[in-house]
């Protein structure tokens, strides 16, 4: 998946470069500087000291020593001082920056933190968004996996206004969920009890229950002749049964044949439809060309639901489309389930932006969209 948000330490991800949020002096600091540095060792302090400090939206790179990577990527974040300095600026040019400096040294996998959102002071709110952002527009025109890598959940934000309107929603189709459901076992009970009540009506108590060997005849002879001779008449109108003639079914092998369009095939006549390039229908739907591929040439490619909806998140289908989408791949959106909620409540407001999709989905502890 190009972009991932992971809660993890950055000082642990396998990758071929991690981003350190680090000071103007590139000699260490606290919060994330001072954990890479530590973990990294002597040597990466002293590999700092030669490169003469880094401007505020500028990175640097490094080996990374005893990290699991290849290279520490360091970039300077501003210092918020209420978003009126080129703080945003400042932000997105240490984003863009370093996954510069990524793909100059052929990196096909980033690790970054949130940058700024910690001692610095930037809103992890509008901190996120630029991030997102960022590493989306980079992800468009370049092949590369970027992890986004926050180390708990205080760290992390999307903004209470939108997490308590997702709540709501929910919580509303949780409730209609629950109250049809409740309707449906209900009527099931009634409709049971009707059918016990007509059986024990049909069959006198004081004789015994008739067995399958003896079964006496509920229906009056002259209604059941009656009966016989429509059948004969419409001999089309008999039900399936084991005595019936198979021989005007289609055969197996003939249904087969008849297999309506598959997910793949679906995708790809999408995919013309919107006039798009398979390029720009992958990218936008967070997943890898190797992935892609896979679905192209294999015609019965069965995805993972995740993967499905993020194809049709990226060909900006309307619900319907996208419930038919699902059901090509064998799949479906219930109100039972809270990720397809969320999922509904972005189709209907028209927001087909994946990345913002999976910040909330992260935010709800849900898997992400994308391969």
């Amino acid at each position: 998946m190009p972009l991932r948000i992971v809660r993890n330490d950055i000082t642990k991800m396998t990758v071929d470069a991690i981003v350190n949020a680090a000071n103007s002096t590139l000699l260490g600091g606290g919060g994330v500087d001072g954990c890479i540095h530590k973990a990294a060792g002597k040597g990466l302090l002293e590999e700092c000291k030669t490169l003469g400090g880094c401007k505020t939206g500028d990175a640097k790179v490094t080996g990374a020593y005893n990290l699991p990577c290849q290279y520490v990527i360091h970039t300077v974040g501003p210092v918020w001082r209420g978003g009126v300095f080129g703080e945003k600026r400042q932000l997105t040019s240490c984003y863009r920056r370093s996954l510069e400096i990524a793909r100059e040294k052929n990196c096909e996998t980033v690790a970054f933190p949130l940058i700024s959102a910690g001692a610095y002071g930037y809103p992890k709110e509008k901190a996120l968004r630029v991030a997102v952002d960022t590493i989306g527009s980079f992800l468009l025109e370049n092949e590369m996996t970027v992890y986004l890598v926050v180390f708990d959940k205080a760290s992390y934000g999307i903004g209470k206004r939108l997490f308590d309107d997702i709540s709501e929603y929910i919580d509303d189709r949780y409730y209609e969920e629950a109250k049809a459901g409740e309707s449906e076992r209900l009527n099931r009970d009634i409709r049971e009890e009707e059918v016990s009540k007509t059986i024990a009506n049909r069959m006198p108590s004081s004789e015994p229950e008739p067995t399958f060997d003896a079964m006496p005849s509920l229906v009056p002879r002259e209604e059941a002749r009656r009966s016989g001779r429509r059948r004969e008449r419409n001999p089309e109108s008999i039900s399936f049964g084991a005595s019936q003639n198979t021989t005007e079914l289609p055969s197996l092998d003939e249904m087969l044949k008849m297999l309506d369009e598959s997910f793949s095939q679906m995708l790809l006549r999408k995919i013309d439809e919107r006039g798009m390039t398979d390029a720009e229908c992958y990218k936008k739907a967070n997943i890898d060309r190797k992935l892609f591929s896979k679905i192209r040439s294999d015609i019965h490619y069965k995805p993972r639901k995740q993967t499905a909806i993020a194809f049709a998140i990226a060909l900006e289908l309307s619900l319907p489309e996208t419930e038919q989408m699902l059901k090509k791949a064998g799949y479906a959106l219930s109100h039972s389930n809270k990720f397809d909620i969320i999922i509904e409540y972005f189709i209907r407001k028209g927001n087909y932006n994946i990345f913002e999709i999976n910040e909330v989905l992260f935010a709800f502890d849900q898997n992400l969209l994308g391969a």
